[in-house]
């Protein structure tokens, strides 16, 4: 059944004009009057609806049900993800909420291919959130993860909560994930842009409270490294089984 995200407030026996941008999914999937369709807004719950009315420029449904479905992780795990280039990133963030991650910040490190500030950083921010919520009509989470304000890597290491657990990918000084004890319920990954972190914003991470962590001996990419990490730690301590 296809899923639409819209941030009204739902709830059952009501009827509702639907947005222009749900209204040409409408007609793509050339959906008609009667079909049934599945509305969420961030508020953990879906809510059935059918299409009562369908027009070249209008659409409208009526609620019938709703329903609390309960997809999210037991870990909550923040992504603090260097910015990359291109479609790394939208493929990183995509498939990181895929996955289950319950926050994003992106930030900027030294070897950051891509710099961004002031207007275009805002535009590039609210693109990486319609990405999360495509990614969540998708994977049927009733939740939508938040994709923070660029800031720099400086900053967030200065402003970071001290009494979470905080991991680093690396090759130095790194343990594996199952060494890590105890298990924890809610971290921070943080993920480092395409060239790498440098010596320095390593050890600024180390002193600010990071732990390393590797997967194994191989150098992995970006994204690679995100959505790896994500999996096993799912694996490890999520709901993966």
């Amino acid at each position: 059944m296809p899923r639409f995200y819209l941030t009204a407030p739902l709830a059952p026996q009501t009827s509702l004009d639907l947005p222009d941008n749900i209204i040409r999914h409408i007609h793509v999937l050339r959906l008609n009057t009667g079909d049934a369709i599945t509305l969420f807004n961030g508020d953990g719950k879906e809510y059935l609806a059918q299409i009562s009315e369908v027009g070249k420029r209008h659409a409208s449904c009526r609620i019938t049900q709703e329903i609390t479905a309960h997809r999210e992780s037991p870990l909550n795990i923040q992504l603090i993800q260097a910015i990359s280039s291109g479609e790394r990133m939208d493929f990183t963030l995509q498939k990181s909420v895929e996955l289950g991650v319950s926050r994003i910040q992106p930030i900027i490190s030294e070897r950051c291919v891509v710099r961004l500030s002031g207007e275009r950083a805002d535009k590039r921010v609210q693109r990486w959130q319609d990405i999360v919520i495509a990614a969540c009509e998708q994977s049927g989470r009733n939740f939508v993860p938040e994709v923070l304000p660029i800031m720099s890597l400086k900053d967030y290491l200065a402003q970071m909560p001290r009494d979470e657990s905080h991991l680093l990918m690396s090759l130095n000084r790194a343990t594996t994930l199952r060494d890590i004890s105890p298990a924890p319920q809610k971290l921070h990954l943080m993920i480092g842009p395409e060239g790498g972190w440098t010596t320095a914003e390593e050890q600024s991470a180390f002193d600010a409270g990071f732990q390393a962590i590797t997967l194994g001996q191989r150098v992995l990419r970006t994204e690679t490294a995100s959505l790896a990490a994500i999996a096993a730690m799912q694996t490890l301590w999520g709901d993966f089984v």
